[in-house]
């Protein structure tokens, strides 16, 4: 047993986003398709631990860091969210959360169908759908002891976690190949698009970013400020019907006090230094959460479910092609869009941002993608999927 401390992870977690970087420039198929370089250098190495089962060797990571890594970066998602720019993007927000609910009744309702088909108990089609898909590894492990507690439903949250795994891989992998698709049908708009103004929030990773010592300061207790309230707030709320998951709650903190201090003219918060901290986290988060998958949990899966999932990968990408890209405009933010739909219909909103990301470096800025997915994908969609999952539970056949 090769064991590494929070410090090592974080070293090895660096490491990683290196090592994808170096690929990504040096492999010709991954800069193609735009895969993001935390996907890259972490299923590389997942990939490789996969060697523990012809040795005698385990590596175990401490991921302490990460859960505090996801936060941060959800709380910059908080405080980069002026409400103004959200009101004038609000048709976009509108429609798009509407294409987002859609995605999960098609989710769910591939999955109770093809699990009733293949013999299946209905409600593995759900804990496959928009349970472990669109909700992610929290939201699946909840509902997993749920199901087991309520519907007899056995190793639901091995499941949930396994199919969890899935998506965040899948995740990660179809976004760029379907934005590539769908840019040869429009006019790639180059450096010149949206280059009215300074990036917005996660646009750009890359580019270079005027910022002070103290600036750095103010935002970093911005962010401790969001944490710890948010915290806070999850606290006060579990157990109750306004329940919601740490990061939503660190999300909206994050949202009131950006707003009030720009309100109340008491402090400008820095988008800069706030979009800059932000990156940081999303990508040393996504290098810890990939490279420390266990992917050899995947085959426990039987080939029913691996059946019904590798179904929901080629819905998600082609509800991705024909209705996200289609009824967003047809235009290039809606071809970004559906790569970042991709990210947060199969993984997490952490994966659909670096799915944008791995696009717009390559074809130009998109303002619009990243105002409307990080709100969406990090904050509505966890209520609409509660909302749908239930529904789906009162049906007569489950």
């Amino acid at each position: 047993m090769i064991k590494f401390d929070a410090y090592a992870t974080l070293v090895a977690a660096t490491m990683v986003l290196l090592f994808g970087r170096f690929l990504v420039n040096r492999i010709y198929f991954l800069r193609t398709f735009n895969i993001p370089k935390p996907v890259a250098g972490g299923l590389v190495i997942a990939l490789l631990l996969l060697l523990r089962t012809f040795a005698s060797i385990e590596v175990q990571f401490d991921t302490r860091l990460q859960t505090s890594l996801m936060l941060c970066f959800f709380a910059s998602i908080g405080l980069s969210a002026d409400l103004g720019s959200l009101k004038r993007g609000g048709k976009a927000v509108a429609i798009f959360l509407a294409v987002v609910a859609g995605l999960l009744v098609v989710q769910n309702t591939l999955g109770v169908g093809l699990a009733t088909l293949l013999g299946l108990d209905p409600h593995m089609g759900l804990l496959a759908g928009s349970i472990t898909l669109s909700g992610g590894h929290g939201t699946g492990a909840a509902w997993g002891a749920i199901f087991t507690e309520k519907y007899g439903v056995q190793s639901a949250s091995e499941l949930a976690i396994a199919c969890a795994t899935f998506g965040l891989v899948l995740g990660g992998l179809i976004g760029g190949p379907v934005a590539r698709y769908l840019v040869k049908q429009v006019q790639v708009p180059g450096e010149e698009h949206n280059r009215d103004d300074d990036p917005k929030g996660f646009e750009m990773p890359d580019l270079e970013r005027q910022i002070t010592t103290f600036s750095v300061i103010e935002t970093l207790a911005l962010l401790a400020i969001s944490l710890k309230v948010g915290e806070l707030l999850a606290f006060l709320l579990k157990g109750s019907w306004l329940e919601l998951p740490g990061f939503v709650c660190v999300l909206f903190v994050g949202v009131l006090l950006r707003n009030l201090l720009t309100h109340l003219n008491w402090h400008e918060v820095s988008d800069r230094e706030v979009s800059l901290l932000g990156n940081v986290s999303l990508s040393l988060f996504l290098a810890m959460a990939l490279m420390s998958l266990r992917l050899w949990d995947l085959a426990s899966l039987a080939l029913p479910i691996f059946v019904l999932l590798a179904a929901q990968t080629i819905g998600m990408a082609l509800y991705a092609i024909f209705i996200t890209f289609r009824v967003m405009g047809r235009n290039y933010d809606a071809a970004v869009l559906a790569a970042g739909h991709c990210g947060f219909g199969l993984g997490a909103t952490p994966t659909a941002i670096a799915n944008m990301q791995a696009v717009t470096m390559r074809f130009g800025p998109s303002h619009l993608a990243f105002l409307v997915v990080p709100m969406v994908g990090a904050f509505f969609i966890d209520i609409i999927n509660a909302m749908v999952i239930k529904l789906f539970l009162a049906l007569p056949f489950l």
